[in-house]
């Protein structure tokens, strides 16, 4: 038997020297051959000792079989408690669990997935209400239950025979949906500025591209501006050579596509050619016929000269 780990107390003797009773209650509760050897005991209270033996299953590294043994007060016979295996303190263990909520993360979600929404979630509130409450016109409601009243104290003591209806167009939902207002929850003001917070951060003008860019996005042809109270501070980018291409952008952030920040070179215009050799320049040889002159032995001469010049 292998040192004890023991409490202030001491541990009982006849229950330190119960391991094969042990041993044997961990053997019947394993799998054939994963109880390893005795590797200490832990004082649990009077009479009562956990001896704890190595656990060589796979994917239980550092894991111990803890077996509980009991005596009872002036007794001679131990007796077995319980079996489990417990993590010793080098045992390889999960991490600890974090909710789905936690862990999702922006990219996640894939085709066919579905993100349910709590319906306490703070970035959202009602986008109209009113929804519970009872139709104006409705037997049990305020309007109708002070005007029931006012015609039993100046008509009648009974009910009226016939109360004032007005035409019914439907739910408060139904009247929403026919102006327009389908969504039954909008944006806070909470779920509306942890949006801008997250697009500030990652195109917004204290990031290194916007740092070194040019000019801000305002001013930039490319950007598309948006709706809401975020279109004050936000629009979408354009341009196919950003790299927020599609993204939502801070008004103040920039980047080497701004589309006033550089204007693209006039094409240089070649100078005139000094020999232009896209046209024919007529060079007469002889002088028309119908100059008036007559041509002599020298000019023949000549002109035979200047043929055989450019032949």
């Amino acid at each position: 038997m292998s040192a004890a780990t023991t409490r202030s107390r001491t541990p009982d003797r006849l229950c330190a020297e119960a391991v094969d009773l042990a041993r044997t209650a961990a053997e019947e509760a394993a799998a054939p051959g994963v109880v390893g050897e005795h590797v200490g005991m832990l004082s649990e209270g009077d009479r009562v000792v956990t001896h704890y033996f190595g656990c060589k299953e796979l994917g239980y590294r550092g894991w111990r079989w803890a077996v509980t043994v009991a005596r009872a007060s002036r007794a001679k016979l131990v007796t077995l408690d319980e079996v489990v295996l417990l993590p010793g303190p080098d045992a390889v263990l999960a991490p600890e669990w974090v909710p789905w909520s936690e862990r999702l993360r922006p990219g996640d979600m894939g085709p066919g997935d579905l993100l349910p929404t709590d319906a306490e979630d703070l970035r959202l509130e009602p986008g109209f209400t009113g929804v519970d409450e009872p139709l104006p016109n409705s037997p049990v409601s305020a309007e109708m239950a002070e005007l029931v009243e006012a015609e039993d104290a100046e008509v009648t003591q009974a009910a009226p025979a016939k109360l004032p209806t007005t035409p019914v167009r439907g739910t408060i939902a139904a009247v929403a949906e026919e102006l327009g207002m389908r969504r039954a929850r909008v944006l806070s003001r909470y779920g509306l500025g942890i949006a801008a917070d997250r697009w500030e951060e990652g195109f917004g003008p204290t990031t290194p591209m916007a740092q070194a860019a040019p000019a801000p996005c305002v001013s930039c042809g490319f950007l598309t501006p948006i709706g809401g109270s975020l279109g004050q501070a936000f629009g979408v980018c354009a341009n196919e050579f950003s790299p927020a291409d599609g993204r939502v952008v801070s008004l103040s952030y920039g980047c080497g596509g701004h589309s006033e920040a550089a204007v693209m070179p006039t094409p240089p215009r070649p100078a005139p050619p000094v020999v232009d050799e896209t046209r024919v320049d007529p060079f007469p040889l002889r002088p028309a016929p119908d100059s008036g002159s007559v041509p002599t032995a020298a000019d023949e001469d000549d002109a035979d000269t200047a043929e055989l010049g450019h032949s």
